[in-house]
């Protein structure tokens, strides 16, 4: 009887070693995930998506390799948001990417703790998302989407010197695109241009409130905003229907229809971001890692549009356009 109670106690004592060792075996073997969390589809979330994944690469780290890529797109759903930043929470991601404030203030709310990155993000402290941009401090660091306004406003100025009036779009409840119009707004009034804004809460208001825009102004300005770029071709048809240029933020926007930008590249704010989330994958406390930010930006001009709308652009502008941006024909 002692001898097979003996027998039986080292049998329990090998299963529990053998139960604790596979168990630190599969910890192991299992690769990081990185949860990405993008509002809505469109042509610049897109572009930062894109350049997030290369970046990744490039450092290394390769979906199905060495880290589990979970992309979810909430399609500018509020609930799809919340439901999608819990689901990076239970899979215990490593870290977390949010593509537009939206997503960002969503990841944010729900941990305090797993590392996130912001994904592009035009007002971070605005957005609530971090106290200091060099010195974050907290969970959360990542790339900053700051477009070179003081530009923008000099390039319209250049094709339309003659300009009194401009209407600008945004949606009421994106902190980040009220403070890209509140910049803009400012620098215009300085000029002698007059700003006419106008909100939206949603796309189902674009149609209604960009027709009434067209008709009350010479030109539109489109700050960087997710809503209204959902529905850009909206205001755009009203926008032509009125023979009225629109200047966007962004370089999709313009490929799109708009008239004219100077923009930095939604693909390389994609690119920095994804090197910052590399960054951490390796060890890097985002509490230290300041916001960082492009330096520079691209002229884009759409000559095909400027001819739609029978605009005659400075030939200087065209040529030097030509040699140092891009002009789309």
């Amino acid at each position: 009887m002692k001898r097979l109670i003996g027998t039986i106690a080292v049998l329990f004592l090998f299963l529990i070693f053998a139960f604790f060792r596979s168990t630190d075996q599969a910890k192991k073997n299992q690769i990081p995930t990185v949860g990405i969390l993008q509002l809505t589809s469109h042509p610049a979330l897109d572009e930062i998506h894109r350049g997030i994944i290369a970046a990744l690469k490039e450092e290394g780290f390769i979906s199905g390799k060495n880290i589990k890529i979970d992309f979810q797109n909430a399609q500018n759903d509020q609930s799809n948001l919340k439901s999608m930043s819990q689901r990076f929470e239970n899979e215990d991601a490593a870290v977390m990417i949010g593509i537009a404030t939206p997503a960002a203030q969503s990841l944010a709310n729900t941990t305090k703790t797993t590392p996130i990155v912001m994904g592009a993000i035009s007002d971070p402290i605005g957005a609530g998302l971090v106290k200091d941009l060099k010195h974050p401090g907290g969970n959360i660091t990542g790339v900053q989407h700051k477009e070179p306004i003081s530009l923008q406003l000099q390039l319209i100025k250049t094709i339309m010197p003659e300009l009194k009036t401009i209407g600008v779009l945004h949606t009421s409840s994106d902190d980040s695109s009220a403070a890209e119009v509140k910049e803009f707004s400012q620098l215009a009034q300085k000029t002698g241009i007059q700003v006419k804004e106008y909100t939206i809460t949603s796309t189902n208001d674009i149609q209604q409130v960009s027709a009434t825009m067209a008709s009350n102004v010479q030109a539109i300005y489109i700050p960087n905003d997710n809503t209204v770029a959902s529905g850009f071709q909206t205001v755009l048809k009203n926008a032509n229907q009125n023979k009225i240029p629109i200047f966007p933020s962004t370089s999709e926007m313009t490929r799109q229809g708009g008239l004219a930008t100077v923009s930095v590249s939604q693909y390389e704010l994609g690119k920095m971001t994804g090197k910052m989330t590399a960054a951490i994958l390796k060890g890097k406390d985002p509490a230290d890692m300041a916001i960082e930010y492009p330096t520079k930006g691209t002229t884009y001009l759409n000559q095909k549009q400027a001819q739609q709308l029978g605009i005659d652009l400075p030939n200087e502008l065209v040529t030097q356009i030509s040699k140092k941006g891009v002009v789309i024909k």
